[in-house]
């Protein structure tokens, strides 16, 4: 059996249809689909294919072609490094909560590296965007447990990480409604519940 690492995931990413992957640890299906459970990395173990058996005179089929198994697990280095942030990297983190002035993030991944321990961020009023800042209201832009992709801007204070998503392909990538759905974005300050139809204001990174 070969185990390949594909990437970093993070909980409640789709992660592929269930009729290609068979579900591993850290993963869940719904609707015919797996995600992701928690934050790590992607292995994909594929099965060596065997070839048929042979018995003397009679050659029995091989058996049914077993699905590669896909699994999410939370450390995927042998050798453990500590990462720390630094200035221009990009990384993911999750809204712990929202002021009038800021949101405050945990950041969980740095660049391809899932972190070790959480540390924490801010997002302040005039870095949410590159344009309109005085408009910029952070309960429009960002919501506890939104999961934001962000660029260090600066170390901070000995507390806090300064974080920016003034840039397009940066901000919430996946946001969660207060209905308890994943939504989807439908502009670039909107995402939509699917199943209730509400849609709700966020800060929308541009996909890649």
């Amino acid at each position: 059996m070969s185990s390949t690492t594909q990437s970093i995931a993070i909980p409640g990413q789709l992660l592929g249809p269930a009729s290609k992957y068979t579900p591993g640890l850290g993963t869940h299906i719904h609707e015919a689909n797996l995600y992701s459970s928690l934050l790590g990395v992607v292995h994909i173990s594929q099965t060596k294919p065997q070839g048929p058996a042979k018995r003397l005179t009679k050659i029995t089929a091989a058996p049914p072609v077993e699905l590669p198994t896909i699994s999410v697990s939370r450390s995927g280095d042998s050798e453990k490094r500590e990462v720390l942030p630094g200035v221009n990297d990009i990384v993911l983190s999750r809204v712990i909560r929202i002021t009038p002035r800021q949101a405050v993030v945990s950041i969980l991944v740095c660049g391809d590296s899932v972190l070790e321990a959480e540390w924490q961020g801010v997002i302040r009023v005039q870095d949410v965007r590159a344009t309109e800042k005085d408009r910029v209201k952070i309960y429009e832009s960002f919501r506890p447990g939104d999961i934001v992709r962000a660029e260090v801007i600066s170390l901070g204070d000995q507390a806090n990480y300064y974080l920016s998503t003034a840039r397009n392909e940066l901000g919430v990538i996946m946001a969660t409604s207060e209905a308890g759905n994943t939504m989807y974005p439908v502009s670039w300050k909107e995402y939509k519940d699917p199943e209730t139809g509400v849609v709700e204001k966020r800060k929308v990174a541009k996909p890649y």
